[in-house]
C-alpha cells in the first residue's frame, strides 16, 4: 500500500493527541492499532481506506470530532509543540515503515484506562496493557 504524505501527517497527529502522555513505545501501540485496522479486510467498509480515512472515520478516534479539545491542533487552528510532535512522526514512520514489531498482537482497539470499560471490552480478547491504555482484538 501506498502511504501519503497526508496518511503520514494523519497518523501521526493522530497519535499525538490519543497518546501524547505515553513513551514512545505507547505512541507504537496505537500506531500498530490504527496499522491493523488499515490492513483488515473491514477497512473500506468499515474504518475507511488508508491512515487518514481510518483515524478520520466518524466515532473512532474522537480527538477528530469538532468539538473536541484536541481538534484545533489536528485542524492546524493551534500549533502542536514540536517536540511532542517529532515523537508522535517518529512513531508513526516507524510503524508505517514497519520497522518496529507489532506489540499489540494484532489488536485493532483500544481505550485508555482513564475511562469506563467500552461495552465491547467484555467480549473482546485483551493483548496487551501498556502505560495507560488496554489494547484488544477480536472485537465483535
Amino acid at each position: 500500500m501506498t502511504v501519503s504524505e497526508k496518511d503520514r501527517d494523519i497518523l501521526a497527529r493522530t497519535l499525538w493527541a490519543e497518546a501524547r502522555g505515553e513513551r514512545l513505545a505507547g505512541q507504537l501501540a496505537v500506531a500498530w492499532t490504527i496499522r491493523n485496522r488499515v490492513e483488515d479486510g473491514r477497512a473500506k467498509s468499515w474504518w475507511r481506506e488508508g491512515y487518514a480515512g481510518v483515524c478520520q472515520a466518524p466515532y473512532q478516534f474522537s480527538c477528530w470530532n469538532k468539538n473536541d479539545p484536541n481538534y484545533p491542533y489536528l485542524s492546524g487552528a493551534k500549533e502542536i509543540p514540536p517536540k511532542q510532535f517529532e515523537q508522535a512522526k517518529r512513531a508513526a514512520d516507524l510503524v508505517i515503515s514497519g520497522a518496529e514489531p507489532d506489540m499489540t498482537k494484532g489488536a485493532t482497539h483500544y481505550y485508555a484506562t482513564s475511562i469506563p470499560a467500552p461495552a465491547w471490552a467484555a467480549r473482546a480478547t485483551q493483548t496487551l496493557r501498556l502505560g495507560n491504555h488496554l489494547f484488544f482484538k477480536d472485537v465483535p
